[in-house]
C-alpha cells in the first residue's frame, strides 16, 4: 500500500498539453468513480486547475497503479503514452505527500505564495468526499496539508503582498503596454478571476472597463462590487462590438473550447493602435491563431513568468521558512503513517486474546453448570475482560508510540511469531 501523485504543471508542461488534460467541474464525478474501478487503486482525488493536473492516489500496486492512470490519462486526451511520459512527473509516498503540502501551501505555484491554490486544494478534497473517492488514507493527507497551508499563510509573511494570477495578467499587462491609463479593457468573464482583475486594474487608475459574460446578472453582480466605478456590462451576444473599441482583452472563463479566433476577429475593425488579448484560463478562451491578424498580440498563463521572475527572487527568504515548517507537517503525517503498520497486529493479537478468553469462560461455566448463576457470570465476565485488556494495554502503548521504524518493525515481527499471529488475516479497520 503506497501513496502516489501522478499529473504535469506549468514547470513540466505547456499550456497548450495542460488543456487536453484538464478536467472540468462537471466530468470530475465521473472521472473519480471510474478511476475507483481500476484493480489497484482504493482511493483518488484530483486536482484540476490553469496551472495543474494531479490525481492522488491510495494504491495497492504502486506500479501497476501508475499504468492504469497513465492509460487513462492517453485515452482520455488522445495523447499517446510516450507524449505523456515527456510531460509527467510521478512520486511515492513522502515525495508525493511532501508536494501535496507545497502545492498547497503556494510554493509550487506559478505565482509563488498566491492564495487561491489552498481554496482549490479544499474544493478538491470535497469534492473526492463527495463522489466516494477519498477514503480514510487520503482523507488524513489532504487535511494535513490544508493544516500546513493554512500554517504557512499565518505563520510566515509568504503570503503577504503575493501576486495572484489575475494581478501578474494586469502587471504583464502594464509592462507590454508601458502605460495603462487611458485604456478602453475588456474582461470576458465573471468569476473570482475576473474580479481580481477588476480590483488590479482599478488600482492602477484604469476605469474604462466592461465586463462581458453569459449570465448578465452575474456580471452585473461582480459590477455592483465595484460602486465607486462605472463599470459596464453586456452579454456574450455583444462580444465583438466591445472588443471593436478595447485595448486590452482579458479572458477568463470555464469554456472548453475558444471562442475567440481569426475568423470572429476578422470580422471587426479593431482600433488602428492595436489589440492585446491576455488569456489566464485553461483550456483556452483564444486561439492561437488569432495572432495571424495585424496588430493583435496574445498572452497567456505562460506569459506571465516574466512577473513570476521578479516574485520569485524576492521571496528566496520567506520559502525557506515555509518549508521548515512543512517538514514539521510531514513528520506528522510520518509517524501517523507508521502507526498503521501496528494495527493488523494489534488487531489479531485481541482478537486472540479475546477467543482465549472466550474458551476459557465456556469451559468454566460447563464446570459449573447451574450453580453459575446470571449474576456471577456477569461478574465473572467483566473480570476476564479487565484481565485480558490490563495484559495487552502497556505493550499496546507502547507498540503506537514507536517512532523507530526499524525498531517498530522488530517488534511487530516479534509478537507475531510470539503469539502465532501469521495465519490470522489482517484488515485495517475503517476508523482509521
Amino acid at each position: 500500500m503506497n501513496i502516489v501523485v501522478v499529473g504535469l504543471s506549468h514547470k513540466t508542461a505547456p499550456v497548450e498539453f495542460r488543456e487536453r488534460l484538464s478536467i472540468s467541474n462537471n466530468k470530475m464525478g465521473d472521472t473519480i468513480r471510474e478511476l475507483c474501478n481500476y484493480p489497484h487503486i482504493e482511493e483518488v482525488a484530483i486536482l484540476s486547475t490553469c496551472n495543474r493536473l494531479e490525481i492522488y492516489l491510495f494504491t495497492s500496486g504502486n506500479y501497476p497503479a501508475l499504468r492504469e492512470v497513465t492509460q487513462f490519462l492517453a485515452d482520455s486526451s488522445n495523447l499517446s503514452i510516450n507524449q505523456l511520459r515527456e510531460h509527467l512527473f510521478m512520486l511515492l509516498q513522502q515525495d508525493a505527500v511532501m508536494h501535496l503540502m507545497k502545492v498547497t501551501a503556494g510554493l509550487d505555484s506559478l505565482i509563488l505564495g498566491e492564495g487561491q491554490i489552498l481554496s482549490q486544494v479544499k474544493h478538491a478534497y470535497q469534492i473526492g468526499q463527495q463522489y466516494q473517492g477519498i477514503g480514510p488514507i487520503l482523507n488524513h493527507l489532504f487535511k494535513q496539508a490544508i493544516s500546513a497551508g493554512k500554517r504557512v499563510r499565518t505563520e510566515t509573511q509568504l503570503s503577504t503582498g503575493a501576486v495572484s494570477i489575475s494581478s501578474a495578467a494586469v502587471e504583464l499587462a502594464q509592462i507590454k503596454k508601458k502605460s495603462l491609463q487611458g485604456s478602453k479593457v475588456t474582461i470576458i468573464g465573471a468569476g473570482k478571476m475576473a474580479r481580481l482583475i477588476v480590483q488590479h486594474l482599478l488600482s492602477k487608475n484604469v476605469f474604462d472597463i466592461t465586463i462581458i459574460n453569459r449570465s448578465v446578472e452575474r456580471a452585473q453582480f461582480l459590477a455592483d462590487q465595484f460602486q465607486n466605478a462605472n463599470i459596464k456590462v453586456y452579454s456574450l451576444n455583444e462580444m465583438l462590438q466591445e472588443i471593436t473599441d478595447s485595448d486590452i482583452v482579458f479572458t477568463s472563463t470555464s469554456a472548453q473550447e475558444p471562442f475567440l479566433d481569426r475568423i470572429n476577429l476578422s470580422t471587426i475593425n479593431l482600433k488602428s493602435s492595436g489589440l492585446m488579448l491576455f488569456d489566464i484560463s485553461v483550456p483556452r478562451n483564444i486561439h492561437p491563431n488569432s495572432t495571424e491578424l495585424e496588430n493583435v498580440q496574445l498572452f497567456n498563463v505562460d506569459d506571465l513568468k516574466l512577473v513570476v521572475l521578479h516574485n520569485q527572487q524576492s521571496r528566496k527568504r520567506l520559502v525557506k521558512s515555509a518549508e521548515r515548517l512543512l517538514e514539521e507537517q510531514l513528520i506528522a503525517f510520518t509517524i501517523w503513517w507508521s502507526s498503521l503498520e501496528t494495527i493488523p497486529t494489534i488487531k489479531k493479537l485481541r482478537e486472540k486474546a479475546e477467543t482465549i478468553r472466550i474458551e476459557e469462560l465456556d469451559k468454566a461455566r460447563s464446570r459449573l453448570g447451574s450453580q453459575f448463576g446470571t449474576q456471577h457470570q456477569e461478574v465473572v465476565e467483566a473480570l476476564t475482560r479487565g484481565i485480558v485488556n490490563k495484559i495487552l494495554h502497556d505493550p499496546m502503548v507502547k507498540l503506537r508510540a514507536q517512532q523507530d521504524v526499524e525498531a517498530k518493525g522488530r517488534a511487530l515481527k516479534i509478537l507475531q511469531n510470539l503469539f502465532n499471529l501469521e495465519s490470522m488475516k489482517s484488515i485495517i479497520p475503517p476508523e482509521i
